[in-house]
């Protein structure tokens, strides 16, 4: 395990997966919009789907063969395609919309709220998601995220895993990266992260994308927490 930092001052949340159920919350939209509308389609694949697109989308940006573009609208990029694959065409433009805004009424998992009020007594405690601010500000408001402050790549026109980022968002909440600590359930985040100098918690998230998915979600000594949820990380820390 790594030498853990003096002090840290500040955390920082990966919140797709680590701090919400994007899966479950997609398929429970999709499925609620199905019944709706009658459409016979398999949500849980089209829910799959359409966050299989969500890094390739990133990497067009960060490449630059697209232009700059926040997550809502690589969001509706992906599925605008996904609904031609799947053969939906009875949506209307409003139907469009509200359902790609599916993302900002994602639920958390169940330790969140009271892991997160936890940890925001001895630090601050701020979002680093590549969602878009406006996204991250009605998520926190559907689930009552009690966050100090909501960050997001779209503050630096850098999407994780860039440097700037990370080294953007502690400077941003005026700390040294060695005084911040990333907190995610995905150790390539985590890695990223601590390549910039910040210390690193891992979050077990083993249903982020569904039983028949298996994740590697052994704890790594390279990390300074390895947690089962936030409410463990919360007792760790206060250890």
């Amino acid at each position: 395990m790594p030498a853990r930092p003096r002090v840290i001052r500040a955390l920082l949340f990966d919140v797709f997966g680590t701090v919400v159920d994007w899966r479950g919350s997609i398929i429970r939209e999709c499925r609620a919009l199905g019944r709706r509308k009658r459409l016979g389609v398999d949500w849980d694949a089209f829910a799959d789907a359409w966050r299989a697109g969500y890094q390739p989308a990133m990497a067009r940006v960060r490449s630059g063969e697209l232009p700059w573009m926040n997550i809502d609208q690589l969001h509706r990029t992906i599925l605008d395609g996904l609904l031609a694959k799947f053969g939906i065409d009875s949506l209307t433009e409003d139907e469009i919309d509200h359902l790609n805004r599916a993302w900002h009424r994602l639920d958390p998992w169940p330790d969140a709220r009271r892991g997160l009020a936890l940890l925001k007594r001895r630090c601050v405690i701020a979002t680093l998601s590549n969602g878009n601010v406006a996204l991250l500000v009605n998520m926190a408001k559907h689930g009552r995220l009690p966050w100090d402050a909501v960050l997001s790549a779209e503050l630096f026109r850098h999407y994780k895993p860039d440097p700037q980022a990370y080294l953007g968002a502690a400077a941003m909440l005026g700390f040294e990266p060695g005084e911040v600590m990333m907190v995610a359930a995905h150790k390539d985040d985590l890695r990223a992260a601590q390549a910039c100098g910040l210390a690193a918690a891992f979050v077990r998230r083993p249903r982020e994308k569904g039983p028949k998915v298996k994740l590697d979600v052994t704890p790594d000594q390279d990390f300074d927490f390895n947690a089962r949820d936030f409410v463990d990380l919360a007792r760790r820390m206060a250890a």
